[in-house]
């Protein structure tokens, strides 16, 4: 089982969340954006070429991912 890493930029307050080990240049072939509306904010999710689901964007990070995922300021 791969533990999920997250990486977080505080300048664009925007976190990703990587469900594989690795994503190598050009291993996203889709980015499916999340309704912004339904969740308060933009969330996208990276698909391989299979349709799996292989990371997470995360923009305004600080008010939609628990405090524990990211690091302190």
């Amino acid at each position: 089982m791969i533990a999920p890493r997250v990486t977080y930029d505080p300048v664009a307050d925007a976190a990703y969340i990587y469900l594989t080990q690795e994503i190598p240049p050009g291993g996203v072939t889709k980015m499916v954006p999340v309704d912004p509306i339904a969740i308060g904010g933009m969330v996208n999710l990276d698909l391989n070429a299979e349709g799996v689901i292989i990371g997470i964007e995360v923009l305004g990070a600080r008010a939609k991912l628990d405090p524990d995922l990211l690091p302190d300021e």
